[in-house]
């Protein structure tokens, strides 16, 4: 229990120092004289002082009369402080409190209160303890609302939810304002869990179903400590007596948690119900429109219409939205708009100010005319906030002009902003676009307080710096003292992996980044395929995308947007290379049975790649017979390839008809069905198939491979000898062949085209052109620099077997490009798991 402090009334507040009004000459008749005074007529005189919002008059009127020793009762005490409670006059509350003391009046519980109310408001969570441990017995149960709410207020969540426990320990049964300021100490990720307890106690009650502000509270808690709109629309669609505040609150949740649509929607609703849009209603849909990603701009002037039709034109909230619409849903770059509304306000406060400096910032190119703003305002009666000085430090940063910056730093200090992160974290970043990446690590030293903002700055300026070690050293600081890290700090280390090539440390934030749960966020997708592709791993990339591309059509689906003819190709494609059969298929059916879409030729292509990568050679041939209309040489060709892989003679020999019956003249059909008859020794399939090419005139192009070193092209074709490196470039050959035989591998000579001997088979196998540029590969650059080589035709079986041994025996990363895909080749491994 809460420890009971043995006060029987609060100490008195010190009285602000001040002349005692000047008394008629009356005061100076002894005090026995004055005791037999009528002081009846100063109480009316005080009462209505307070009746017509005259405080200060009230106050003055009660110094009077305490000079006299005479003093007011408790009702009109509690009227004193309730008024000074309401003004916000928190001195003069404390001022009344002294009076109180002084009169040694017992008080009430209605008094005691008040008094913790007004410290409270005041931030003064320790007096307001303190009054309510001296209560005992007086404690009634807005003693113990008043001190929950008060713990509440002071971010004191812990507390407050541990005065409700205790609350019901002594007997009382909480009301709606008990469970109002409990909830919303739960409104934080770290208390959600017992809010979801106390709603479950709250439901008993049956306070849900009639109170505003219990509604609105739970609307938040869900919001605020769980993101969880849903059930936050459940609690708003079962409040029977729905006001402006609630219909306001639910519209700005929409907007904060990035469903603009939505709170366009309630307020389509509320407009509708009959309810009239305050202020703040329209602030909040404003607001709502600048992140609307189509008609934004529209909408807002429609609204902007509506708040000068209302008598709002005026208003410095609305005013500062209407800015930063304006700026924010800008068509060509202008801010004219925004400024003629900034212009035009009659008031300006640190918002509007902050919201037209950010504007131009935000517009890019404008960081200059952000900067003489600034100037302006810090010359007029507006003081900048932290927010502001954030700003104009990112603008200084923009213009790598770090002079001016720490000139406004200094502004900053003075106005005790010193220890402000959202202030310290834009001057590591102007320092960090400086080039001064000494004083930006020295401005994250001298932080007050590291948060997640703090250390993501700062590794992203050390990536954007080409420094990735300094990322990584500070992405392991952040695990150390147990900081979770979010999708920026991802994508900034995945940018630093980048921009070096350090595919390794790229790889190990990938799977970091996967146990942590961020595999589905776009911007981390994008810097994945980024990091992939630059760094040569082209497949890895592709996977990536493939991966983004099916939870990006089933978004799409859930956000109601009918996917086309184009987007079906894609998503079909990334089932097909992912291998998701059963999902391609369930995706393919959807096409005409939920959007009506009649499949294209390119479609009935990407189901038998699909099957056919796979290894149901069966189905597809199914599925090709089953078509509705006739199957082009691209479906069978499509078929064709996957039988080579799968080494069924059958189904592709009738592939190839199939082709050659469309088009007589194509000579990859003629050279696949070659290629066939050749895998299987039908030698005189093979010399007819190449004379009717040779009668028909279909040249087949010569296998050629290329590498790229020290910025020259050298090229080689099959058994090629005119390379001035030719002995050495055999010679690593012959011993590559030595190695990788010990490794396991065993020559395929199906891919030898031509009737030789077994032995010349081998021979002639291994002198494919593929084989040559990797060999001059290891011979002309080192480790860790990955070997790239390009083909303009397919890469034969065995070559792609021979090169995977050769990594594994070399240690060495082969990218090898074919006419089809790219094969990254790392460890005995290939990206395309042998499928191409």
């Amino acid at each position: 229990m809460m420890a009971m402090v043995n006060l029987s009334l609060p100490a008195p507040a010190k009285s602000p120092s001040r002349p005692p009004p000047k008394l008629s000459s009356q005061s100076s008749v002894p005090l026995s004289v004055n005791r037999s005074v009528n002081f009846e007529p100063l109480r009316h005189r005080l009462i209505k002082h307070l009746d017509a919002g005259h405080l200060h008059k009230a106050i003055s009127t009660l110094d009077v009369m305490a000079s006299h020793n005479a003093h007011q009762d408790l009702v009109t005490y509690s009227l004193l402080l309730k008024a000074c409670i309401r003004s916000r006059d928190f001195q003069l509350g404390k001022l009344v409190h002294c009076h109180l003391t002084e009169s040694k009046l017992e008080l009430d519980s209605v008094l005691f209160n008040s008094l913790i109310s007004l410290y409270s408001k005041a931030g003064d969570w320790t007096k307001a303890r303190e009054i309510f441990e001296s209560m005992g017995n007086k404690r009634d149960l807005v003693s113990w609302s008043a001190m929950i709410s008060c713990f509440d207020n002071n971010k004191m969540s812990f507390e407050a939810i541990l005065t409700f426990l205790y609350m019901l320990d002594n007997g009382f049964l909480p009301n709606e304002y008990c469970f109002t300021a409990v909830i919303r100490a739960c409104s934080t990720s770290e208390f959600f869990p017992i809010g979801e307890i106390i709603l479950g106690f709250l439901v008993k009650t049956g306070y849900l179903d009639f109170d505003t502000n219990v509604g609105c509270a739970l609307i938040d808690m869900f919001v605020k400590g769980n993101s969880d709109l849903e059930s936050a629309f459940k609690v708003f669609d079962k409040m029977p007596d729905r006001n402006v505040v609630a219909w306001t609150l639910m519209i700005t949740r929409c907007t904060q948690l990035s469903y603009p649509s939505g709170a366009i929607e309630l307020f389509v609703d509320m407009v509708l119900g009959g309810y009239m849009p305050d202020r703040f209603t329209l602030s909040g849909i404003i607001s709502a429109c600048t992140e609307l990603e189509s008609e934004s701009l529209s909408l807002g002037k429609q609204l902007h219409s509506w708040v000068i039709r209302s008598g709002f034109a005026s208003d410095v909230c609305i005013g500062c939205s209407l800015v930063d619409m304006y700026a924010k849903c800008t068509i060509d770059g202008s801010l004219d708009d925004s400024r003629r509304v900034f212009d035009r306000m009659e008031n300006h406060n640190v918002m509007s100010w902050t919201a037209i400096i950010t504007g131009y910032i935000q517009c890019g190119g404008c960081d200059m005319e952000a900067i003489e703003l600034f100037c302006k305002m810090i010359e007029g009666p507006v003081l900048p906030n932290h927010f502001t000085f954030s700003s104009v430090l990112k603008a200084c940063g923009n213009l790598s002009d770090s002079r001016t910056g720490e000139q406004f730093y200094a502004h900053a200090v003075k106005h005790g902003f010193a220890s402000d992160d959202y202030v310290g974290n834009s001057l590591i970043s102007m320092y960090a676009k400086s080039g001064r990446m000494d004083d930006a690590q020295k401005a994250f030293e001298s932080l007050f307080e590291k948060n997640l903002d703090s250390y993501n700055t700062v590794v992203d300026a050390y990536a954007k710096n080409l420094d990735s070690e300094g990322a990584f050293e500070l992405f392991h600081e952040i695990s150390d003292f147990g900081v979770e890290v979010n999708a920026f700090t991802f994508t900034s280390l995945l940018s630093g992996a980048s921009s070096i090539g350090a595919i390794g440390k790229g790889e190990q934030i990938h799977a970091r980044l996967l146990k942590s749960g961020f595999q589905s966020n776009q911007c981390i997708c994008n810097a994945l395929i980024s990091m992939y592709a630059r760094c040569g791993h082209i497949e890895a990339a592709f996977q990536v995308f493939n991966e983004m591309a099916l939870e990006i059509f089933h978004e799409m689906l859930k956000a109601g947007i009918r996917p086309n003819e184009i987007t079906y190709i894609a998503v079909l494609s990334a089932c097909s290379h992912a291998g998701l059969v059963s999902e391609g298929w369930e995706i393919f059916k959807s096409m005409h049975k939920e959007h009506e879409i009649a499949p294209r030729m390119e479609h009935y292509a990407c189901m038998v790649d699909l099957l056919g990568r796979s290894g149901l050679l069966r189905e597809a041939i199914e599925f090709i017979n089953k078509m509705p209309c006739t199957p082009d040489a691209l479906v069978w060709r499509t078929f064709l390839g996957a039988c080579r892989v799968h080494h069924d003679k059958e189904l592709g020999e009738h592939s190839a008809r199939m082709i050659l019956q469309q088009d007589p003249h194509d000579t990859a059909a003629h050279i696949l069905l070659s290629n066939l008859y050749a895998s299987s020794g039908q030698w005189e399939d093979v010399a007819r198939i190449r004379k009717n090419m040779k009668e028909r005139n279909l040249i087949k192009e010569a296998g050629c491979s290329w590498i790229e070193v020290d910025n020259k092209i050298h090229r080689f074709h099959v058994a090629d000898t005119s390379h001035p490196q030719v002995q050495e470039i055999y010679d690593k050959l012959d011993e590559m062949a030595l190695k990788i035989k010990g490794l396991g591998y065993v020559p395929n000579t199906d891919f030898v085209l031509h009737e030789l001997e077994e032995e010349q088979k081998e021979q002639f196998v291994f002198q494919h052109s593929e084989k040559i540029a990797v060999a001059f590969g290891l011979i002309t650059t080192s480790r860790p620099k990955p070997i790239r080589v390009f083909k303009n035709l397919r890469v034969c079986g065995d070559c792609h077997t021979a090169i995977k041994y050769i990594s594994m025996a070399t240690g060495r990363e082969i990218v090898l490009r074919d006419s089809n895909r790219f094969h990254h080749i790392k460890n005995g491994t290939c990206s395309c798991n042998d499928y191409w």
